[in-house]
């Protein structure tokens, strides 16, 4: 595997120091840019629902703005990460934010002519084109900016960065909404937040190591798919998220928790929203501060193992703080998953492959999304809400069971920084 272009920077040492990431400064840039951005994305989730919502009073036309997003991340993700690894990463990381803005700034110009619904799924088209190109380019560009001996230090900053903006930026949306009764500025803010992204990212000295320019065939497309394959620690990582992802989905049935279970209505509700990331959060800090995992394999494994016991507690809570207590400790487990796994799957990565890895990373994890909400929705429509839940926790917690059992190699992984050495 080559080894990361960054060299280990003098403050380095044994000592684990937990504003390492910090002390980079293309780190800082990168960081403040990247929850800008986050910021402006969830602003602009809460204004495209409450518009579609004010103009159609139609479910199903909010359910198509999620698709309209989806379905390009998925149509473009095998060419995003083969462009990724291909040309200058740097650039396509800025192109893609600047597409990005431009379709922020078409929902701002159709909201304030009062322009078609329809027009709104088209500039949620181009977003979600953006966002593929955007997820493997920004996945495969940090490892170059910052040491790989300390990259676990700097994704727990930035999953705290991503935290704060999703408690964030959804309340001052929503407020910003209220007040000037339009989606207008929010979508505004929301370019704007792209382009700064943008003007930070052309600061940062980044060199770029020229590629080979393979063909776009079929084999050059799947080559990521044959790297996780044959990679069994990145392979049983993927999978195991993925599926607790995909099994484990609470969070799809808080609005029936909170309105016919819990009894807390919406005000419950909010609450209820926060209390994972108020978790990722606190968990995300603590990481960053504590030091690489010395068994990251097992912390892995027990991570996915507690998101779905809390989960099942969860499921047959009827007490409001027991429900809250039990969320928080989601987001902390779902957020050591998130760190592992990422530092996992870029530092057991080829740079040349990067690209084309965390495209896959980023749609495998970006479906179960998608699919967990919905066969969460099927079987509470089949068997009620809280069967949904607990039997989503125990097949987490089997999934867990076969996954330890079937790769030995992820149980036996050692420090998160071991690779980097």
């Amino acid at each position: 595997m080559q080894s990361n272009i960054v060299s280990p920077p003098p403050f380095l040492s044994k000592a684990h120091d937990p504003y390492a990431a910090w002390r980079v400064p293309a780190f800082r840039r990168y960081f403040i840019g990247n929850a800008v951005l986050f910021a402006g994305w969830q602003m602009q989730k809460v204004a495209v629902g409450w518009e579609i919502y004010e103009r159609t009073g139609s479910a199903l036309y909010l359910g198509y703005a999620g698709l309209a997003q989806f379905f390009p991340q998925v149509l473009w993700a095998l060419v995003a990460g083969h462009v990724t690894d291909t040309f200058n990463r740097k650039r396509v990381f800025m192109c893609a934010l600047a597409f990005n803005a431009l379709a922020s700034l078409g929902l701002a110009l159709n909201s304030v002519r009062g322009g078609s619904v329809y027009w709104i799924y088209g500039c949620l088209f181009a977003t979600g084109t953006a966002r593929a190109f955007f997820i493997p380019a920004r996945a495969a560009f940090l490892p170059r900016i910052i040491p790989l001996q300390i990259f676990s230090n700097a994704v727990s900053w930035n999953s705290t960065g991503f935290e704060i903006a999703s408690m964030t930026g959804p309340a001052i949306g929503g407020l910003l909404i209220g007040f000037f009764r339009s989606a207008t500025l929010v979508y505004t803010i929301t370019a704007a937040g792209a382009l700064t992204f943008v003007v930070l990212l052309s600061t940062i000295l980044y060199k770029h190591q020229p590629q080979d320019r393979p063909p776009l065939t079929v084999r050059a497309l799947s080559a990521g798919f044959r790297f996780i394959w044959k990679q069994k620690v990145v392979l049983s990582a993927v999978m195991l998220d993925m599926f607790g992802v995909l099994l484990g989905g609470a969070t799809a049935m808080m609005p029936i928790y909170a309105k016919d279970i819990l009894q807390v209505g919406p005000r419950g509700l909010g609450w209820l929203m926060a209390a994972p990331s108020i978790g990722a959060c606190s968990m995300a800090l603590l990481q960053a501060h504590r030091g690489p995992l010395q068994k990251a394999g097992r912390t892995l494994l027990f991570a996915v193992a507690g998101f779905g016991t809390v989960t099942i507690v969860f499921g047959i809570s009827r007490h409001f703080w027991l429900s809250m207590a039990m969320l928080c400790l989601l987001g902390s487990c779902d957020n050591i998953s998130v760190v592992v796994r990422s530092t996992l799957v870029q530092v057991l990565t080829p740079d040349e492959m990067r690209g084309r890895v965390s495209a896959l990373n980023g749609l495998f994890i970006g479906t179960s999304n998608e699919l967990g909400a919905f066969e969460s929705g099927l079987v509470a429509g089949l068997f009620g809400a809280t069967f949904s839940v607990v039997s989503g926790g125990i097949g987490t917690i089997l999934v867990v069971a076969a996954i330890a059992w079937l790769f030995p190699q992820l149980r036996r992984y050692g420090r998160l920084d071991e690779t980097a050495q």
